[in-house]
């Protein structure tokens, strides 16, 4: 079984930054790929970040240029560093991890999810 656990959500005031973490843990032969994923009121689930296994990142537009993932491959562990924050990216944050078990099969599983505000 795998979990993924996130930190580092709050109330931020316009402008502001904030450090998001997800970290795994369980029985884990590998994770290919670990992504961020938001989710606004009244809003579908979106693709913010991913990342590789590779190295390579991919950004949505809305946050390109402010927004950074890396990963602590030590730790299993990714996070998104949040810079100029706008009311628009007021969300439930998702860490999501493609990880393969030791059975070679591999599965997707999503964190709790953390909430970001952004006040203007």
């Amino acid at each position: 079984q795998v979990q993924l656990v996130e930190s580092g959500g709050g109330l931020v005031q316009a402008g502001g930054s904030l450090r998001l973490s997800c970290a795994a843990s369980g029985s884990i032969f590998s994770i290919n790929a670990m992504d961020w994923y938001r989710q606004a009121p009244g809003k579908q689930r979106e693709l913010v970040a991913h990342s590789t296994s590779g190295g390579s990142t991919n950004y949505a537009d809305a946050v390109k240029g402010r927004f950074t993932i890396s990963r602590d491959n030590a730790k299993n562990t990714v996070y998104l560093q949040m810079s100029s924050l706008k009311p628009e990216d007021t969300a439930v944050y998702y860490c999501n991890a493609f990880v393969q078990l030791h059975t070679r099969r591999a599965y997707s599983y999503w964190g709790q999810g953390t909430q970001v505000t952004v006040s203007s």
